[in-house]
């Protein structure tokens, strides 16, 4: 879920509690606070953990709370408070920037994991951090950690989520982490997505998931179809992630401001794609 600023960078939280509440009703059946689409780099310690209670307060439905850093100890210590502020678990993301090897990753979210009792989800997106966590680690983390139960998998390699699910059965929960291969990630026993799109085509990605679970494969086909403009413009070169989706969210009326930087503001280019690609939806919906 993406964090709403005011004018000055300042947190909008009424407005974060109107959006959580938004892609509930739209679909979503968890929601990821403070994770790449939400800032997290960007927000302090403090922001981050009221941040978090302001939308497990507002929402029913499971928040994962982003409380991971480059800095083992300092994620260690965050996540550590995580769970008084209501939320239902944790998603852990591969440090940045550092390079660690599989050692070093495995020593960093095996930390993490025992800084709480909460359920913890991994996050494995080797083009932000630089780094891919190897299927063996995540089967050994899993094996190791009894509250490691998920992985959010974002690195495109298809073959090695197919095997890892495939060891582990119903030991782990597989996610897509990338909008545009939910499709193939349900084919290899995949549950569901942790989605960027989904802040304006919540409806068609849960329709994505339901109608696999009943072995619709021709619906969810043209679903994906459906949802293919906003993968491409959830994320480009020119405005990375999460600039369209705080574009998107403007064209539905939520005052979710401007990005903080490095990523900064959009522009009229941006908001015009926007509100090509959904009103373009809406009115297929229509």
């Amino acid at each position: 879920m993406v964090t709403p600023f005011d004018a000055d960078g300042a947190i909008k939280f009424d407005v974060a509690a109107e959006v959580a509440k938004f892609l509930v009703d739209q679909g979503s059946n968890g929601l990821v606070i403070a994770g790449s689409t939400g800032e997290g780099s960007a927000l302090s310690d403090e922001e981050k953990l009221d941040l978090f209670a302001c939308v497990a307060d507002a929402v029913t439905v499971p928040v994962l709370a982003g409380s991971t850093s480059s800095n083992t100890a300092h994620s260690v210590a965050l996540t550590s408070k995580v769970a008084a502020t209501g939320v239902a678990g944790i998603l852990a993301t591969t440090p940045a920037y550092a390079r660690p090897n599989q050692n070093g990753i495995a020593g960093h979210l095996g930390a993490v994991a025992d800084a709480t009792k909460l359920p913890v989800m991994l996050y494995d997106i080797p083009s932000r951090t630089g780094r891919k966590i190897a299927s063996a680690t995540t089967i050994d983390l899993v094996r190791k950690y009894s509250n490691i139960v998920a992985l959010k998998d974002a690195s495109a390699d298809l073959a090695g989520a197919a095997h890892t699910k495939a060891v582990l059965g119903d030991e782990l929960d597989l996610y897509s982490g990338d909008d545009s291969l939910l499709l193939p990630f349900m084919a290899i026993g995949g549950v569901g997505v942790v989605s960027v799109a989904a802040h304006w085509a919540g409806p068609e990605f849960a329709g994505i998931v339901r109608s696999v679970e009943v072995g619709d494969w021709d619906k969810a086909r043209e679903l994906n179809e459906r949802v293919s403009a906003s993968c491409i413009f959830e994320n480009t070169e020119a405005f990375p992630n999460p600039m369209p989706s705080k574009a998107a969210l403007r064209f539905l009326g939520f005052d979710v401001g401007q990005c903080r930087f490095p990523l900064g503001p959009g522009d009229a280019t941006l908001d015009a794609a926007a509100s090509d690609v959904v009103g373009s939806l809406r009115a297929h919906r229509a």
